[in-house]
């Protein structure tokens, strides 16, 4: 048996602790903590909504210089939904766009971008990317169907209510393709097929017909 090691913390570099826990704030993560001492050590620590890891900045905390955090990757259910949220929030955000060649959502290839989701919508396609007040940056990415292997098996459950939300509404859609495939009757046994289809997304398996 191997020993689990669970990410629960990211740290980022800041030049100012005071303006990077308002910004946080005002993102509406929640604050886990806020430890100072004596000796000018001082932690804070957030969690984003329905993340199971957190970040962590403060004093004394890393000798690398605030701002050079690239790249930290926040998982969204609906990658349009999530912009619109960091816009009203007054977070400078990027246009929603999608790569067209291999790793330019980071920003190091020239004219990898493209505006727009992903073709289809495809999981793990559409991205967003944002800056925290030191430059710090954070890449949205939309994921709805899990690579098979990437989920516990035996573990299904949904970080939020928004993807608890999400994933019946693609079902939903799903299941009325389903009942016009079957020459557009009612379909009363529908709980158990939205159930089949929720696992399969989760779990990156083959829909139900």
């Amino acid at each position: 048996m191997k020993t689990d090691l669970k990410l629960e913390a990211v740290v980022i570099p800041v030049s100012d602790v005071d303006r990077s826990k308002r910004f946080y704030e005002d993102l509406g993560w929640r604050l886990d903590a806020d430890f100072g001492f004596d000796n000018g050590f001082r932690v804070v620590q957030f969690t984003p909504p329905g993340s199971p890891a957190s970040i962590q900045f403060g004093s004394r905390i890393t000798a690398q210089a605030p701002g050079t955090a690239e790249g930290i990757y926040l998982v969204v259910s609906d990658i349009q939904a999530a912009h619109d949220e960091l816009v009203n929030l007054g977070v400078g955000v990027s246009d929603v766009f999608h790569p067209d060649a291999s790793g330019a959502q980071f920003g190091q290839i020239a004219d990898g971008q493209t505006g727009g989701p992903a073709k289809d919508r495809a999981s793990y396609g559409s991205f967003a990317t944002f800056r925290d007040p030191d430059g710090n940056s954070f890449l949205l990415q939309e994921v709805t169907t899990r690579i098979p292997g990437r989920v516990d098996t035996g573990a299904i459950e949904y970080a939020s209510l928004s993807d608890l939300v999400g994933a019946l509404k693609r079902a939903a859609a799903a299941h009325g393709k389903h009942e016009v495939r079957n020459g557009g009757e009612r379909d009363e046994n529908w709980p158990e097929w939205y159930a089949a289809y929720m696992v399969a997304e989760s779990h990156g398996e083959q829909f139900p017909e």
